[in-house]
């Protein structure tokens, strides 16, 4: 089972010459979901061979251009491509005019349907759900409206051992209440235990992404015990004034929201450009929190070995 977090921009609000602005694909069993989407992004996805039109769903968390400006051009690409299955796009109402009017100024209309979702940034919200995984949004604390996103796997049935299928004869109508978890009685009488016919479900995963946002301890009950925490991490802590002032935090503030809400592994991000060296800003949140790894562009974090 496949979940994983491909780094596609991990840079603040300007790009440097070996960063690019927010943006990372999460692959849920090869479904593909982008969330945010800054300049470049398609270029990043080109470069590390991800198969965009895979992508149904689209999460920006807010409308600072490092968060979006790179849209239009993916959805302009699909277009040229000719691609005809739906996307659907999950944002604050502001950039629905935004698109409408650079599609109205271009006088093109899209060969597919984006199917626009307004995110309410004042409070938690399940976004998407179905059978497999659900996704909320979540207010963030910073100079715009602007939300976080939650993405948690639902547990899945068990699943029957292949060896018992050929040899016992169990009828259909049996198989959803054995991989819910009942014995089966044959009909000569004998009991089979559920722990003997069915293997147990890949335990569900799940990944939380903090985008700009200053120190809030708000976020601890939402995020507890994710596996996975990205938490931007735009200045060292010498600039924890700068932080408060633009509403962002420093490596050592997003190592303590992941101590504190007993996450396993934690990605800071977002770095401001002053940063050449991003080794300071690591050592900084290890720290308070071991378990912290770079956001760098191109690594790909795979829950299931975490």
């Amino acid at each position: 089972m496949n979940f994983s977090v491909t780094i596609l921009g991990c840079s603040s609000a300007t790009p440097t010459l070996y960063r690019h602005p927010s943006a990372q694909i999460l692959n849920v069993d090869e479904r593909l979901f982008l969330i945010d989407c800054g300049e470049g992004a398609q270029m990043q996805m080109r470069k590390f061979k991800i198969k965009f039109q895979r992508i149904n769903h689209i999460f920006i968390s807010h409308l600072h251009g490092d968060h979006y400006l790179g849209l239009m051009g993916l959805l302009f690409t699909f277009h040229l491509l000719g691609r005809t299955n739906e996307v659907h796009l999950y944002a604050p109402n502001e950039l629905k005019k935004i698109i409408d009017m650079q599609l109205s100024a271009s006088q093109a209309q899209l060969h597919f349907p984006l199917i626009f979702h307004t995110i309410k940034t004042d409070h938690k919200k399940i976004l998407f759900e179905d059978e497999t995984i659900t996704i909320h949004s979540f207010p963030l604390q910073h100079r715009i409206p602007t939300v976080g996103f939650l993405f948690e796997q639902k547990k899945q049935q068990r699943k029957f051992k292949k060896d018992i299928l050929l040899k016992e004869n169990i009828p259909h109508e049996a198989f959803e209440r054995i991989k819910a978890g009942e014995d089966f009685t044959t009909s000569d009488g004998r009991i089979l235990f559920n722990k003997d016919i069915t293997v147990e479900p890949a335990k569900p995963h799940s990944y939380a992404y903090c985008s700009d946002t200053g120190y809030d301890e708000s976020l601890i009950p939402i995020i507890r015990k994710v596996e996975l925490l990205y938490h931007e991490a735009t200045f060292m802590q010498e600039k924890v004034n700068s932080a408060k002032e633009k509403l962002h935090s420093t490596a050592i503030e997003a190592a303590s929201i992941a101590h504190k809400a007993e996450v396993k592994k934690l990605v800071i991000g977002h770095y401001s450009a002053r940063y050449d060296d991003l080794q300071p800003l690591l050592n900084e949140a290890k720290t308070v929190f071991e378990n912290t790894f770079l956001a760098e562009e191109g690594k790909i974090f795979d829950i299931n070995i975490i």
